[in-house]
């Protein structure tokens, strides 16, 4: 009798199990469910009477509904899947590659940013009117790290290489894709090329003269992790340029610019506007025929300039500064400008206002010039007309007609002055004339031209550098012959120099030069001696 009731116990607590305990009873060993095995059958079947089995009816319905709830999930997704086809097909027969594709690329954005753990960033080429810093930097950064890149799995299989200064260069080529690795953190560059249909490109230009004449662009795709975000935008990209930097300034060979197409300068883009060749021109301040007074506030001057790049921030100035060169032929304006070049590492821009003819070409010209450089405009009196007479810049005509429109004095002082001014940092403007007298006193205030330098004919000091550049000495007797005769007589640096190229010995050289001041200084009497006695008959 007691074990039956300690069976009955045994079965309604089976019965009231939840569905954790009845996993507990399905783990049970052996020798315990031999135990419940062995009940006697009919007490047991008796107590499930008793109780109704309510628990376990609710656990068959449970089991049921989700029986139910897995057909209901399955064909769901068969429905799903055969919409998915048959949509499929239609899109392929019906819609055009170019809607198929523009979907794609939706859907594939979509999930991209939901899923992805990567971001790409995109570096084009340019950027509004400027070659954009990054995508160069980019590009020589690249082509410098395949060169000491170990593992040949991250080396590009396509390389260009070119040799623009003093050694060779190397350049990813287009879909070619480049893993660097940067403080632990892996980034995957590909070069993209993408053509502009030309159709695209002439309807701009017919109705914009100003639109751009590429039909081509490049650009870099850069792919890491997103949560390396900041670290990229604070040091990677940072490190990129600062490498650019420290390479040109390494590798740098001083260019001669001039103007691509003036005639077509509307069209160009900037990076297209001007064209350049290697400027070897051997002068330096140490060979220049010029007083040493003048040469040593020149140096001065050019020193103060490179080190007040915060002075010129704090007192809201554009980082530039303006020398004005005049004085006869010959006196050494070009070769002053050569040594300044040489001196500072800065590109020279030769600007030919004469083949420009616009205002809006002109901005374009020298909003294209870089920084660290030189804009020269030579024989700025007589290279061209400024027509400001009339208020929308219009000339006189072609001769058809038409009206003309020149470049103004106003076009070009804004950019040395006005706000254009500002474009740019350590940027050096000359000037040279032969006739100060001639130019517009609009151009040569301070803020336009800082500084005047006025080149004269040789002087002693000049001469004894000529002697030491062409004959290499310090010292001669007919020095003070020379001297006397340069103090007496104009006698121009450039025609002391072709003197003292005319023989192989040093004493015919001299011999030849006192010849030839003593003949000028006669021709010099003569002619003030004819201007005189025409003044008188007046």
């Amino acid at each position: 009798m007691e074990h039956n009731l300690w069976l009955e116990h045994c079965v309604l607590d089976v019965v009231s199990m939840d569905t954790t305990s009845w996993t507990n009873v399905v783990s049970m060993d052996s020798t315990s469910m031999t135990h419940v095995v062995s009940m006697d059958t009919t007490f047991v079947q008796e107590v499930l009477d008793a109780t109704s089995r309510p628990h376990l009816t609710t656990l068959t319905a449970i089991q049921s509904n989700k029986m139910v709830e897995t057909k209901s999930v399955l064909s769901t997704i068969g429905a799903v899947a055969a919409a998915a086809v048959v949509m499929r097909s239609i899109i392929d027969d019906f819609l055009p590659y170019e809607i198929r594709d523009y979907l794609l690329s939706y859907l594939h954005s979509i999930f991209s940013r939901r899923f992805s753990l990567e971001i790409t960033m995109i570096i084009e080429d340019i950027v509004g009117p400027k070659t954009n810093e990054i995508f160069e930097a980019a590009q020589l950064y690249i082509g410098a790290r395949t060169k000491i890149t170990s593992s040949s799995s991250t080396i590009p299989t396509r390389l260009k290489v070119r040799k623009p200064d003093k050694q060779l260069l190397l350049s990813v080529h287009q879909n070619e894709e480049f893993v660097d690795e940067f403080q632990g953190i892996e980034f995957r560059w590909m070069l993209h090329y993408q053509h502009v249909d030309e159709s695209f490109l002439r309807g701009f230009r017919y109705r914009f003269k100003r639109m751009t004449s590429r039909s081509h662009a490049y650009f870099f795709h850069l792919t890491f992790n997103k949560k390396y975000i900041d670290i990229v935008i604070e040091k990677y990209l940072p490190h990129i340029i600062k490498e650019l930097e420290l390479h040109k300034q390494e590798t740098k060979t001083i260019k001669l610019c001039t103007i691509n197409n003036p005639e077509n300068l509307s069209y160009c883009d900037l990076p297209e506007v001007w064209e350049s060749i290697s400027l070897n021109h051997p002068a330096t301040f140490e060979t220049l025929a010029m007083d040493s007074g003048l040469k040593e506030m020149i140096l001065e001057d050019l020193e103060k300039f490179l080190r007040r790049k915060e002075f010129y921030r704090c007192v809201g100035k554009a980082w530039k500064r303006g020398y004005l060169l005049y004085g006869p032929p010959g006196t050494g304006k070009s070769s002053l400008i050569a040594a300044m070049a040489n001196y500072l590492n800065f590109d020279v821009y030769d600007l030919q206002l004469n083949g420009i003819k616009y205002d809006f070409d002109l901005r374009k010209a020298l909003l294209s010039t870089a920084n660290k450089s030189i804009t020269v405009v030579e024989d700025i009196d007589c290279c061209i007309e400024f027509n400001d007479t009339d208020d929308d810049g219009v000339g006189d005509g072609d001769g058809d007609g038409g009206p003309i429109k020149k470049v103004t004095l106003s076009g070009l002082l804004n950019f040395i002055d006005g706000l254009w001014s500002s474009c740019g940092d350590e940027r050096i403007f000359i000037f040279t004339t032969n006739h100060k007298d001639k130019l517009d006193p609009a151009l040569l205030r301070p803020g336009r031209m800082d500084l005047h330098s006025h080149m004269s004919y040789c002087t002693p000091c000049g001469f004894k550098v000529l002697a030491k550049n062409y004959l290499g000495i310090n010292h001669h007797e007919l020095f003070s012959d020379v001297e006397n005769l340069i103090r007496e007589t104009n006698v121009t640096p450039a025609e002391v120099a072709q003197q003292l190229m005319k023989h192989n010995a040093v004493d015919p050289k001299l011999k030849g030069l006192i010849k030839f001041i003593m003949q000028k200084k006669e021709v010099n009497n003569a002619r003030e001696k004819a201007k005189k006695l025409e003044d008188e008959s007046e």
